[in-house]
Formats: C-alpha cells, sequence, structure tokens
C-alpha cells in the first residue's frame, strides 16, 4: 500500500460528513427514470433517507439493528442531518424490495475512480478475490450447499487495488456464483490482476485473458501439468528474492489441450514452494516482482476482515438479495468515503478515534495527536515486517 500523505487539519474534520457527500454522489444519479414508485405522493420515505438512514447504521458505533436505526430516526438530529422524518419499521423494510442496487453500484464506481485518481502511464494491479457472508437460514434466495447442515451465503467479488488497498470493482452474487465467471465479467481489456490457485485453474480462461491483453499473475496448483520450453537467467535479486527458476512453459499433458506459452516462477517460502505464472516476460516483470505481488495478495484478506469486522457487516440489516446487495454496497461506499477523508483504510483504533470525534467524546486536537500517533505506529511495524 502507498504511503500516506494526508494530514488533519480542522477544516477536514469539520467538514467531514460522509452522508452529506454520499447524497451528494446519489443526486447526480437520482431519480432514474423508471423508478416511478419513489414519485407516489403516498410514499413518505425516500430513497436517499432510506440509504442515508442505512449508511448512518453502518457508520454508526451505537446502532446495529434495524429497530435502533428506526428508534434512532425519532431524534430531532438524527431527522435533520440522516432521514428527513421518522421511519417505521415496515417503511424500513419495504424499501430494500423498491430499490435498484445498479444505482449504488455507480456510486461506488464513481467513488473508487476518485480514490484511484487520474491514470497513469502504467497500469494498476489489482487484487482479485471473493468472500462469503454467511446468510440467515429464511434468506432462501441464499441457500448454496450442504455441508454437515444447510448453509446460506452471499458472496462479495472484490477487486482490490493493490496500489492504494481500495476496492476498485465489486459484485454482489449469491454463493453457488463461480468466482471465475465474476472475475471474466469484470475484467477490462489492459487490465493486471494477482489471484489464488483457483483462478489457475481454467487453462482456457487464462487464454481467453492473455488474447485480451490482461496481464496476470495467478498461483498454480501443485498438481498441474508442465511442459517446460525454455530455462530463464535469474538475477542476483531474483535469488534474495527466493526464487528457485524461471522459465517459459505450457500447461497440459496433450498438444491438443496445452495453452499458450506462459511464464511460470518457483518461489521458496518456509512454508512451501510456489508455482507463481504470468503472462508477462521478464523485460515487462522480473521474477522478484513477480514474487512481491503474490506475497501482497494477504492484502485482499485483510480488507474482507475489515469490513466484516470493523464496519460490521455480519448482521444482516436487510435479508432481501437487493437488500442484501444494497448492504454491501453501502458498506464499501462507506470505506471508500473514509478513505477519501483520511488517506488510507482505518483500522480499528482510527475508526475509534473518529467516531469519539464525531460523538463529541474527544477534542480535535486530542483526534489529530492520536491520529498521527497511530500512523507512527503503522509505519514502525511497517519497517520491521
Amino acid at each position: 500500500m502507498s504511503e500516506t500523505r494526508h494530514e488533519f487539519s480542522a477544516t477536514d474534520l469539520r467538514n467531514w460528513k460522509p452522508l452529506a457527500d454520499f447524497r451528494r454522489c446519489l443526486a447526480t444519479l437520482w431519480p432514474p427514470p423508471h423508478e416511478r414508485t419513489w414519485a407516489d405522493p403516498q410514499r413518505l420515505l425516500q430513497a436517499q433517507e432510506y440509504l442515508g438512514l442505512f449508511l448512518f447504521g453502518l457508520l454508526n458505533p451505537v446502532v446495529r439493528t434495524m429497530r435502533g436505526l428506526c428508534a434512532a430516526s425519532h431524534l430531532e438530529r438524527v431527522q435533520r442531518e440522516v432521514c428527513g422524518r421518522p421511519v417505521s419499521l415496515g417503511s424500513f423494510s419495504e424499501a430494500q424490495h423498491l430499490l435498484d442496487p445498479a444505482i449504488l453500484e455507480k456510486v461506488f464506481n464513481g467513488l473508487a475512480q476518485e480514490v484511484q485518481g487520474p491514470a497513469g502511464a502504467k497500469r494498476p494491479w489489482l487484487i482479485q478475490d471473493s468472500s462469503l457472508f454467511n446468510a440467515l437460514p429464511r434468506m432462501h434466495w441464499a441457500l448454496w450447499r450442504r455441508q454437515g447442515k444447510v448453509q446460506a451465503q452471499v458472496r462479495l467479488h472484490l477487486s482490490l487495488d493493490l496500489s492504494q488497498g481500495s476496492p476498485a470493482r465489486a459484485a454482489v452474487t449469491t454463493g453457488r456464483v463461480c468466482e471465475r465467471a465474476a472475475w471474466e465479467r469484470a475484467l477490462r481489456p489492459g487490465d493486471a490482476y494477482v489471484a489464488d490457485r483457483y483462478f489457475s485453474e481454467n487453462y482456457e480462461l487464462l487464454q481467453r485473458l492473455d488474447l485480451k491483453g490482461v496481464a496476470f499473475v495467478v498461483r498454480l496448483r501443485d498438481t498441474a501439468v508442465v511442459q517446460v520450453e525454455q530455462e530463464l537467467p535469474c538475477l542476483e535479486a531474483d535469488r534474495h528474492a527466493k526464487v528457485l527458476d524461471d522459465a517459459w512453459v505450457r500447461l497440459g499433458c496433450k498438444p491438443c489441450y496445452q495453452t499458450r506459452r506462459l511464464r511460470l516462477v518457483r518461489v521458496q517460502t518456509e512454508q512451501e514452494v510456489l508455482l507463481l505464472l504470468t503472462n508477462l516476460g521478464p523485460q515487462e516483470l522480473s521474477a522478484a516482482h513477480v514474487a512481491l505481488l503474490y506475497k501482497e495478495r494477504w492484502q485482499v484478506e485483510l480488507f474482507f476482515r475489515w469490513i466484516k469486522y470493523i464496519l460490521g457487516c455480519r448482521h444482516w440489516l436487510a435479508e432481501s438479495e437487493s437488500g442484501a446487495a444494497i448492504q454491501l454496497y453501502l458498506a464499501l461506499i462507506g470505506g471508500l468515503l473514509l478513505h477519501l477523508y483520511s488517506g488510507q483504510r482505518p483500522n480499528r483504533r482510527m475508526m475509534e478515534l473518529l467516531q469519539f470525534y464525531l460523538l463529541g467524546l474527544a477534542t480535535l486536537e486530542e483526534t489529530r495527536a492520536a491520529m498521527r500517533r497511530e500512523k507512527r505506529r503503522q509505519a514502525a511495524n511497517a519497517k520491521k515486517s
């Protein structure tokens, strides 16, 4: 992750209104021409108010349930800054069935581009993976498989920007949806991806990516059949990165089933030997950089843990298919708003500091000083590792 160069000021904190920023992003896309139901004069709760209250629940350190949110909507300040009016349980629950999550996907894409900044000469590397969120047994649309008991799960497919440590693309599906299929739908020509072993199992997919000009570094399973065509020399930097060997190879046991020529880099770790596959030559990507890129793949696992445990996405405030997608997109949007404010993804301590300030329990100077200490601690830990 790139180093943060953000310095907090009084203006930053006083003007930091994530809900207002979210409403401004939403206003550019609202109302969609086909959403007539929200224009009905008998409907008091509007989409912007519903989404604002929902996001308030994800960022708020106190309220974590639908009943708690609806009770909070009776407070004068919450009505003034969040939802505009008291919200009943029935209205809040019904709204998830009326809203198209594609609206939030557009908001998410706009904020993701803002965090990434203008496109540079070099293509950014994206880490591709997905994570499962346990659903309730009554969420029948999410029923997936039986392993001892029936499992109901929602899957978040994510492309994480390696340089910023922030989500760049996302899709929400049921648990049974294939990760490789979701990856292929999301990628664009010119992308560059890092992925784990599951994504390298389909050789035809790797060939299609290569033909589209998509660069990749994926881990290969130990059982893969590899035909070595040409050994490549290893430099001193490669040896320092624990690279064992580097070669052009083809995958597959028979010539008629073999892949296009790809590059295999074997890397020794403390536990095992990693087989890392890429379609880039040594002039574009050295063996040492291949090893380093795959080492950074764990950032996406840390992000999934952050969204589940720091933003509290283990409890569902909506249980329909569209409602679950709304909640996960709002969590991603909240994470991007926090990233735009602080210059990085806040950890648990930094989130607590921001929430203490917004609750009025910490002063501006206390918040700034504590955040500087936390950043120095993170930098010191990064040097040790």
